[in-house]
């Protein structure tokens, strides 16, 4: 079935062309990525798909009657609202009975209100779409309902707009790097999450292990061409090579034929017959295919490192809180020559702050971090580049120096390092402001590195950078023979590049494991699990299918609904009780809190004396 079409659609900003004549299509239950370099339009088709932009020709043509989010990299919302109450602003009709159930529930007195809502519950079988939603919201770590929109950090909303792509069911779901912002956990979740869904997909993503568990098919956009590779991303980059070798040995072929078709033009023919019109046209054709070249340039970074002496970075008994908060305690650590750190943890335990800690931009609570006098930090951070009014990108690099110190005595130009990055001579020129957010990341990753570091830290680095620009950074990184730390939820890039890893766990924890990624998820995997929780809920649900059979149609389906919902009100519960925690409550608001607190329980206690009604039938 399909659900959307696009005809030869084209976009061009002023001189610059991005893209001529795109056609290609989504079908039911196929997961696709987008696949293209930075700056050749991969963001401009989404916008144009999903209506934020126009076409400068062809035609986006959907499917009557689907339903389609959209995930963009800059979400707007309405910041007066709470998380919750952005959630039940969509479309979704579910959504809106789930609301007026919530709302009937805080007035217990109305049973009228309260049953019409019950019933909606019932009729539209909500209990468990209710369940599913918070629990989305809970992977993704937006637990505080009640938290207004304004407040969010910039990850905070990336994750809001996904939770409401995913809550609102649709036929298609089309997504611009979902997995930016996201821990390794919550894109673990995710992968998860889509492969139970049956949900159509179309995505922009740079993390190469989620297109290789999640999409079953892949378009590039290169050179101005599309390309399908009906597979995953193994697949496509076998196929692609394969492509590149067969265009390698047809431009070879056309070089051949050119040059025997130049010696018959130079002799002058003239198009006496039709035949020799017709060779004379082709002619054109075949010096364009001769003369194709890729634009595969590899960035050669030989940059000048200065040298590292014995002493690198040492943290004694190093401490650091904010407010109940800890985020290193007593944490020991000497730095050696040549090591590849990775750092990974949930978003919030404190792996920014350590960073900071490190490079001396923040001070701990106690203990003390020695640098030695050799170390130069290269310290590429999340703020990305600052834009200043009508700078090009040639006054960027030059602000460093016309001239960049290689090895072995060489230098080379600002212009020459640049077109190393992928910068055309024409492109130096251009306003940073002109700049897709890839070409900006890759120019503030510039302006790191020729400063010649020898301790390169990279605070998520692969955001928005595109699979070639990744590829040509973990080679550099890999002849890289100063100190590395790469904080990154790229679990590619890290096996990649990382030796051992440390895992921040909270609290002040920080584990040291001598491994990549993909080890540690291997070790973490083969812990046993104490607990005899899965074997209680085992026996539970065998005795519930043996004895259900003791109640009658609609009292079996009541006592589902009430489990449903008892696991939906302690939620609630938890939640409520955690805002007690916070040391500014007024104590207006703390009586607000103890009502509506009071209230739950009551609404949890006639609940469970039903279930306890309905469960002494089955003993009788």
């Amino acid at each position: 079935m399909n659900y959307l079409t696009v005809e030869n659609i084209s976009k061009s900003y002023g001189e610059l062309t991005l893209f001529e004549n795109i056609s290609f299509s989504i079908h039911k239950d196929q997961k696709i990525a987008f696949v293209a370099k930075n700056g050749t339009g991969k963001t401009s088709i989404l916008n144009i798909l999903s209506g934020e932009d126009q076409a400068d020709s062809g035609n986006v043509i959907y499917r009557k009657d689907i339903t389609v989010s959209f995930l963009s990299q800059d979400p707007k919302f309405d910041s007066s609202l709470t998380v919750e109450d952005t959630i039940f602003a969509s479309d979704n009709p579910i959504l809106s009975i789930i609301s007026n159930y919530e709302k009937a529930l805080l007035e217990p007195n109305d049973t009228e209100t309260y049953q019409k809502a019950f019933e909606a519950m019932e009729q539209h079988q909500a209990w468990d779409f209710e369940t599913q939603y918070k629990q989305i919201l809970f992977k993704l770590k937006l637990d505080k309902l009640d938290q207004k929109v304004s407040t969010l950090s910039g990850g905070q909303k990336k994750r809001l707009a996904l939770a409401n792509a995913l809550i609102n069911k649709p036929d298609l779901l089309i997504l611009d790097e979902p997995t930016n912002h996201l821990d390794l956990e919550m894109i673990e979740w995710l992968e998860a999450f889509f492969a139970k869904e049956q949900i159509t997909l179309f995505m922009v993503t740079h993390d190469r292990y989620f297109l290789e568990r999640v999409c079953n098919e892949i378009i590039e956009l290169d050179e101005g061409q599309l390309y399908n590779y009906k597979g995953n991303y193994s697949y496509y980059l076998e196929k692609r090579e394969a492509r590149i070798e067969r265009e390698a040995v047809e431009t070879g072929k056309a070089k051949q034929l050119f040059k025997k078709e130049l010696e018959w033009m130079r002799r002058q023919p003239k198009a006496r017959t039709t035949k020799s019109k017709s060779r004379i046209d082709d002619f054109k054709d075949i010096k364009h295919r001769a003369h194709q070249r890729r634009k595969d340039h590899q960035v050669q970074l030989e940059l000048n490192m200065e040298r590292l002496g014995s002493k690198i970075i040492e943290f004694h008994n190093v401490s650091k809180a904010f407010k109940n908060k800890t985020i290193l305690n007593k944490f020991d650590y000497t730095f050696k020559k040549g090591e590849r750190i990775g750092i990974i943890g949930k978003n919030g335990t404190g792996k920014t702050t350590f960073l900071n800690i490190l490079t001396q931009v923040a001070k701990p609570d106690w203990g003390k971090v020695v640098k030695g006098d050799t170390v130069k930090f290269g310290y590429y951070t999340q703020n990305g580049i600052s834009i200043k009014p009508e700078q090009k990108v040639i006054d960027v690099i030059r602000e460093f120096g016309d001239y960049i110190p290689l090895k072995k005595g060489r230098q080379i130009s600002a212009q020459q390092l640049l077109e190393r990055f992928l910068f055309s001579r024409k492109k130096q020129y251009d306003f940073v402001e002109k700049l897709s957010g890839g070409e900006r990341k890759r120019l503030y990753l510039c302006t790191v590195l020729i400063q010649n570091p020898n301790f390169l830290i990279l605070d998520e680095p692969t955001n928005d950078l595109d699979i070639v620009t990744l590829n040509v950074l973990e080679e550099f990184l890999l002849d890289f023979p100063g100190c590395i730390i790469v904080v990154s939820h790229d679990r590619y890039f890290m096996d990649k590049v990382v030796d051992h890893l440390f895992v921040f766990k909270g609290e002040g924890i920080i584990e040291d494991f001598p491994g990549n990624y993909t080890d540690y998820r291997i070790y973490e995997d083969s812990q046993p699990i104490v607990s005899t929780t899965s074997e209680n809920k085992k026996d539970k649900t065998a005795w519930k299918q043996n004895e259900a059979s003791k109640l009658s149609y609609n009292e079996e389906k009541e006592l589902k609904n009430i489990e449903s919902k008892l696991n939906s009100l302690a939620y609630d519960k938890k939640e409520l009780e955690s805002k007690f925690n916070n040391p500014d409550l007024t104590q207006e608001e703390i009586n607000t809190l103890s009502d509506e607190l009071q209230q739950l329980i009551k609404t949890i206690e006639a609940k469970e004396e039903r279930w306890f009604e309905l469960s002494a039938k089955l003993e009788e």
